[in-house]
């Protein structure tokens, strides 16, 4: 049997989802989608089903119904079964002639207890028993139209979406996003007879809204399920206040108390705030080829971490934008091709350079192995080299079917290379150097005037000068990597010219992207003014004041940039890195950051003797399992350097790196600008 690990979590999850699907119409939403994607595939799904006259369908309010020739319904769901995602599954039913539905829900009976208001001693008291989810089986029976048909509602923690044996997603929680300070604002208006929160310090889980606090039960559901399947009872720990909030939930999540009474294992749970430094999010200095494909081809409809590769070349069409459309696009993920998932991880885990050699390498293998008239070549590897191994596959089915996830990997690969936005990248590379040089030579209106001839009107751009879209990840990085820096008249002065400079650069796009859309409210060029371009540009610059300052409650990580002298350049050190070697420190100091959230009150007693007498305090370097999960999205680049520094800081160490998603950083701009934090939308 397989050791434990994020894997087998949720193919194990998945094969209690197929049990139940055989000759079933199978309804899924986007977020269980994406788990399947990465875990099983959907081929495994339709092998499930077993059946030509059922199908796969998107679970939406304008779903097709079953027909009289389909009697069984499973709808598989990442969310609460409650408000808009009842009513939806009430109008499929109805609309059908289902004798027999199961739902299930990645949520657990105890989250749907807290959402209908059970209090925590009732919800003890009903231990064993899920009222919630039989009074929806009911309901269930009574939209079929007799009650005498089948209804079943089960919870499997469909938490996950594998990208590889050490990094997994969350995707259902992919708009999950750490506060900023201007929330507390918000958080202060909202409770206007109570005592004012004073900074993100202060902000608990008492003060957060209902539908944030929801969220964070979900989350915190399913992680609990993986510890679980690890057979670990967890330690939590928290870096930032989202993260904080977080993990003292899951520490006293009633239950896994009894879970951890008989759990073997041991495990660090270290929750950190994406915000505290989206200088590694919005930057290019990563030298991986996966994270140049995820930034440059398009993203797979209703997902979150995965792309459209192009097939058009491996069929006899030609290459033209109409027939991208006509043909299936290929993707990232391949869960059961034990080569291409090899290739995968090999493209995940080294550099750009070396990534590019092994997918050439796994293209030439995998022609030589169906006997194709390959023609070798060394030395530098070629979009061209690449595309020509490709095309040896294009008229012969049999080797196309053997062979097709190298093939997809290969096309991405290609197509990457080949993409006007890759050359691009070493051009925000080679600025965000120069960029660390002056902020620790000049002033921050300095830095903003370096910005300033860069932002230019549609009608005078080339390809190499910058999108508005690229201008803000540009801004985000300047204001993240500076961290706080004094503001006065100069700062000032500057910052307003370029809020002018952009305001006017968005009123003349021939149309604005969906991005532009949600940031000005204009949903087109021609209704957006002048006066709301600048109120936009406001409310922008109010948020990257908060990501500067985003580390100011922050003792010891309070900087992720080093200043250069006379043998070193200014570089920028990541966070995460930072937070790492704190955790396998060999001198095991009192975290200054890193706090610890007690369960119970064992571990109060224990906090509080330590203070003058000899107890050990937890620490996140404890244990054998370090689990890593950063709260607002993670880069490949960051998730490799996890996995290659902890097993050199302390060997035999394994560690796992969790995320709400995979970030490239065209995302910074969106889930900082346009995602409502404290009202994440829960589907009632």
């Amino acid at each position: 049997m397989s050791t434990p690990g994020v894997l087998t979590f949720t193919q194990q999850a998945w094969e209690q989802v197929l049990a139940k699907v055989k000759r079933a119409v199978v309804y899924l939403d986007a977020a269980c989608a994406e788990s399947l994607h990465w875990g099983c595939g959907s081929s495994r799904l339709l092998e499930a089903v077993g059946s030509s006259a059922c199908y796969v369908r998107e679970f939406e309010p304008a779903a097709v119904g079953g027909g009289t020739e389909q009697p069984k319904a499973v709808f598989v769901l990442s969310c609460l079964l409650k408000g808009r995602t009842v009513e939806t599954l009430r109008d499929i039913i109805c609309r059908s002639h289902f004798q027999y539905c199961v739902v299930v829900t990645a949520v657990n009976h105890a989250v749907h207890l807290t959402a209908n208001h059970v209090p925590p001693a009732a919800a003890a008291e009903l231990e064993g028993q899920q009222p919630v989810f039989e009074q929806l089986e009911e309901k269930l029976c009574e939209w079929m139209g007799n009650m005498n048909y089948t209804a079943e509602v089960l919870h499997v923690p469909l938490l996950l979406a594998c990208a590889a044996p050490h990094l997994a997603l969350t995707p259902a929680f992919a708009s999950l996003f750490p506060l900023l300070p201007q929330d507390v604002h918000i958080l202060n208006c909202a409770r206007p007879d109570k005592r004012r929160l004073g900074n993100l310090g202060e902000v608990d889980a008492t003060t957060l809204t209902p539908e944030l606090l929801l969220t964070i039960r979900c989350l915190v559901s399913g992680l609990s399920s993986l510890c679980e399947h690890l057979g670990v009872r967890e330690e939590c720990f928290a870096v930032g206040s989202l993260s904080r909030i977080i993990a003292a939930d899951l520490a006293n999540f009633a239950p896994a108390k009894n879970r951890r009474k008989t759990a073997t294992g041991r495990a660090s749970v270290v929750f950190v705030d994406r915000t505290l430094d989206l200088t590694g999010a919005a930057g290019h200095h990563g030298d991986n080829l996966v994270e140049k494909i995820l930034s440059v081809l398009p993203q797979l409809p209703g997902h979150s971490s995965d792309v459209m590769v192009n097939m058009v070349e491996l069929t006899a069409l030609q290459a033209e934008d109409e027939s991208q459309h006509m043909v299936a696009p290929g993707c990232l993920a391949q869960s059961n091709d034990p080569a291409a998932k090899a290739l995968w991880e090999a493209l995940l885990n080294t550099k750009h350079k070396e990534a590019v050699m092994e997918v050439r390498r796994h293209l030439v293998e995998a022609a030589s192995r169906e006997n194709l008239p390959i023609k070798l070549s060394m030395g530098r590897v070629t979009p061209g080299q690449l595309t020509s191994y490709i095309h040896l596959f294009k008229n012969n089915l049999k080797a196309l079917g053997n062979h097709c996830g190298v093939l997809q990997l290969g096309l991405a690969t290609v197509q990457t290379l080949k993409h006007p936005q890759t050359a691009k990248w070493d051009n925000f590379l080679a600025f965000e150097r120069l960029l660390l040089q002056s902020i620790g030579e000049s002033t921050m209106s300095v830095v903003l005037n370096q910005l300033l001839p860069m932002i230019k009107p549609l009608n005078q751009r080339t390809n190499d000068d910058y999108s508005p879209e690229e201008l803000l990840v540009l801004l985000i990085y300047i204001y993240s990597v500076s961290g706080e820096f004094s503001v006065d008249k100069d700062l000032g002065e500057g910052e307003e010219k370029v809020k002018k400079a952009l305001a006017q650069v968005f009123c003349e796009e021939s149309e604005l992207s969906p991005l532009l859309q949600k940031i000005t409210g204009c949903d087109s060029s021609i209704n957006l003014t002048f006066h709301k371009s600048r109120s936009a540009m406001d409310e922008l610059f109010t948020s990257l004041r908060d990501i500067a300052g985003a580390r100011n409650l922050m003792k010891q990580f309070k900087s992720v940039y080093v200043p250069g002298n006379h043998t070193h350049q200014a570089s920028y050190k990541p966070l995460l890195k930072q937070v790492v070697e704190e955790i396998f420190n060999p001198e095991r100091p009192d975290p200054v950051d890193i706090e610890h959230m007690s369960s119970g009150l064992t571990d109060l007693l224990k906090t509080g003797f330590s203070m003058f007498m000899k107890v050990s305090r937890p620490h996140p370097s404890d244990h054998p399992l370090l689990i890593l999960f950063v709260v607002g999205g993670v880069t490949v680049s960051e998730a490799k350097m996890i996995k290659d520094l902890v097993p050199s800081l302390k060997p035999g160490t394994q560690v796992i790196v969790l995320s709400t998603r995979l970030l490239k950083p065209t995302n910074i701009p969106e889930l900082l600008f346009t995602t409502d934090r404290l009202h994440p939308d829960l589907g009632f």
